[in-house]
């Protein structure tokens, strides 16, 4: 039947409701491994297929078979009455110009329920009731656009508009005849036709017109021109389903031009048989392409002790972390870790996963590949490095794993060359057949990788290209080859470093992907509570010194194991000419350089990728104070704030000194110098990872310290303004990688955001920027 080859975009709002509805409360829907809620605004599951579906024109009589295949007896019925009651414009008026005194006539036909009706509006007026209008003694006042409308009942349905025009008379209301004894003008006389095709056959679409000069032709595919098809017949042998979509033909010459109607063309499989069911499976597989969660470990090594010293690790965590969170991933970002600090944040990181989870980890250092796996290095390697004072990259896609992770993503920013210092062959666990690993190396094997040192900030070459696809909605795969082709482009890195991309990915699974909306269990839970622990920065503090001054002290967080402090005059009495408070006496755990503590400037403390919008007034001059490593903190941070003053009439320098504790701020909460419960080490592995399963081990779930005036209790950072840590990533304002003032509302009248992320521009990964004298290995011997 010709209504069962329309495209199920064809059906009205109210069907496309009650069908999504009906497809939600089925059987099929409920049993398939992953909700499909999170792909709709409305959270449909059935309407996200339904859209799906028209979108690839997809004909309502695929839909029936889908649905008989489903075995959804109620919505096979409620489909068929609906086709059969809907009413359709099989036949569309054609717009027409003639000569005065002759005979138009516009048609319009529709199918659906018995006893349509039809009404023909000239303008407001109406000028027929019957599917066919015809109009004798054609003069000036039939000129005009006329429109049916079809009625059952309360349902009813309009034409396309026709044009009416007389040609060939005298006056200024008709147009005149150029060639003698003819009409000037294009006149169609057969519109292409809307049909459905399978696969391997040969589309023929038809547009014929009567022309007076000769008319040429341009045909369009989804409002896109075809440039090598110009005859009135297009011809398509052998079409796929790229061709699917409406066409419409442009007809013109000389002095007139005109367009067909649209044609729709739907393309199937063959026949509909259970090649159209295999059709739905990948449908629903695509469909099934979200992901429970979102999670994202982030190491750089630098400052190696033993090593060469690296720049652009700092820079490349930086800018991947702000463009992972665009995405909605939880993100930890961490720079230079010892051993140990590496084992415990790969902990970590293993126990935020979960079944239908994504899980990426990203390194950039040093690094070595033995036998087939690859080793991340340390900052505390000995010279002679082996595996036992590495992490094995094998033995952490083991653990992901078993926690039945829905994608499962390495990118490796490191050298891969063999370390001739280390003959043992690690032997990790039998890897599952699991289809969703991706391995991003950004070189090959036994290759080195680099990095470009330039004055402000420096970028290894693989995130320079990564940071311009990543975002793309795209399979992992097709992103990642996207990178490798722009790599191999690249001059300077042409026949040195190449990137490699090893997967089994089977399923169209995107670093973009929707997090799955389903109802809030328990792991989910604990998921967003253990990764909001490890982002925790203290409130701002406001001091009140004896002698008047009161100041204000803010904190901003850099990376998760960053940490700058600002000090900030709020009041002072106007007796006192000048002060200013300085940060000391930090503990030894922690690192800061004394040189660069104190700063008036962001820049000047060391904190090289954030930079000050605007200068501060002079009311609300401030001082940084940059504080790293912050994974060593085994107790509370406690500081001095020394008060420095002088009064009008006094030369000397008055000091004050208050002590301050901020609890343990960001990741140090997890001590991640502590080392995690073992149940043994194989000679034969890196390091044991029996711990990762051991419920309970996890610094995440242990309560915050208590003391000092910043206690980080849970209720101290569930936010007022209503945002939960059970939705996802913290709200907006922390999800990006910037630093962020902790004002408690009401205490300062005009808060200032302390400085903004500054994120490399895409013009300065361009091949001219970069000389190989300036490049670096990220590793040698």
């Amino acid at each position: 039947m010709e209504e069962w080859k329309r495209s199920i975009g064809t059906l009205n709002e109210e069907v496309l409701i009650k069908l999504s509805n009906m497809l939600d409360n089925s059987t099929y829907i409920e049993s398939t491994t992953c909700s499909l809620q999170v792909l709709s605004a409305a959270g449909s599951p059935g309407r996200s297929l339904l859209a799906w579906l028209a979108e690839r024109s997809c004909s309502l009589d695929f839909l029936l078979h889908c649905l008989r295949k489903m075995d959804h007896q109620e919505a096979v019925q409620f489909l068929t009455t609906a086709v059969a009651e809907q009413i359709q414009i099989t036949v569309q008026p054609e717009s027409q110009q003639a000569a005065p005194g002759s005979r138009v006539v516009l048609t319009c036909r529709a199918s659906g329920p018995p006893g349509l009706s039809y009404q023909w509006f000239k303008g407001k007026q109406e000028t027929g009731n019957s599917s066919e209008l015809v109009l004798c003694s054609l003069s000036p006042a039939h000129q005009g656009h006329y429109i049916c409308r079809i009625n059952h009942g309360e349902k009813f349905a309009f034409s396309q508009w026709a044009h009416v025009r007389l040609v060939g008379c005298a006056g200024s209301s008709c147009s005149s005849s150029l060639f003698p004894g003819s009409v000037s003008g294009l006149h169609i006389i057969q519109q292409p036709q809307s049909q459905a095709a399978s696969e391997g056959d040969t589309l023929i679409l038809e547009c014929t017109v009567q022309a007076n000069p000769p008319a040429q032709y341009e045909w369009y595919h989804n409002k896109v021109l075809m440039p090598q098809h110009k005859t009135h017949s297009l011809r398509i042998p052998c079409v796929t389903t790229a061709q699917r979509g409406e066409y419409r033909c442009k007809v013109f010459n000389l002095y007139h031009e005109i367009w067909s109607n649209t044609a729709t063309v739907t393309v199937g499989p063959g026949s509909v048989t259970d090649a159209s069911w295999v059709e739905v499976d990948r449908v629903i597989i695509f469909l099934l392409s979200t992901a429970t969660d979102k999670v994202a470990l982030l190491i750089g090594n630098m400052n190696y002790l033993y090593h060469t010293q690296l720049c652009a690790p700092i820079s490349d965590v930086h800018e991947l972390t702000n463009l992972l969170r665009q995405m909605d991933f939880k993100v930890v970002s961490l720079l230079d870790l010892n051993w140990q600090e590496m084992h415990s944040a790969v902990t970590e990181f293993l126990l935020l996963l979960d079944k239908g989870v994504y899980g990426l980890l990203y390194f950039a250092g040093h690094g070595y590949e033995n036998f087939g796996n690859s080793f991340m290095v340390p900052i505390d390697a000995p010279v002679s490095y082996m595996s036992e004072h590495c992490l094995c990259v094998q033995n952490i896609l083991t653990k992901m794993q078993e926690k039945q992770t829905g994608l499962n993503v390495f990118l490796l920013d490191m050298c891969r060359k063999r370390n001739p210092y280390d003959d043992v062959i690690v032997r990790p666990g039998l890897l599952k057949v699991t289809a969703n690993i991706v391995f991003g190396y950004a070189t090959c094997v036994d290759a080195e990788a680099y990095e470009v040192k330039r004055e402000d900030v420096s970028n290894g070459i693989f995130i320079s290209f990564l940071k311009r696809h990543v975002c793309e909605d795209e399979k992992v795969t097709v992103m990642l080859d996207r990178v490798a082709e722009d790599m191999g482009r690249c001059v300077i890195t042409r026949g040195r470093q190449a990137l490699e991309l090893r997967s089994n990915l089977s399923e169209r699974r995107s670093l973009t992907d929707k997090i799955q909306a389903t109802d809030c269990s328990a792991s989910s839970s604990a998921r967003n509570l253990q990764w909001a622990i490890a982002h925790v920065l203290p409130e701002s503090l406001y001091l009140q010194f004896d002698c008047g001054v009161k100041i204000q002290l803010g904190f901003a967080a850099e990376f998760s194991n960053v940490m700058v402090i600002y000090s900030r005059i709020l009041d002072k009495p106007e007796e006192i000419i000048s002060c200013s408070a300085q940060l000391t006496d930090f503990p030894e755990d922690v690192d800061i350089d004394l040189k660069k503590s104190n700063q008036e400037s962001l820049v000047e403390a060391g904190c090289l990728l954030l930079i000050k919008e605007e200068l501060p007034s002079p009311e609300a001059h401030s001082l940084y104070t940059r504080i790293r490593s912050l994974q060593r903190l085994k107790r509370d941070l406690t500081f001095t704030v020394c008060l420095h003053y002088t009064y009008s009439n006094m030369d000397e320098e008055v000091q004050e000194r208050q002590q301050v504790t901020v609890g343990k701020p960001l990741v140090s909460k997890l001590n991640l110098h502590e080392a995690r419960p073992s149940h043994g080490c194989s000679a034969s592995s890196s390091f044991s990872l029996d711990s990762f399963n051991i419920p309970g081990c996890s610094s995440f779930a242990e309560e915050p310290s208590p003391s000092g005036p910043a206690s980080n209790t849970w209720s101290h950072y569930a936010p007022s303004g209503g945002a939960s840590f059970t939705d996802g990533p913290l709200a907006s304002s922390r999800i990006a990688n910037v630093p962020e003032e902790t004002d408690s509302p009401g205490i300062s009248d005009n808060p200032r955001s302390l400085v903004a992320s500054k994120s490399l521009p895409h013009s300065k990964v361009n091949d001219s920027n970069y000389k190989f004298s300036d490049m670096y290995n990220f590793h040698s011997y």
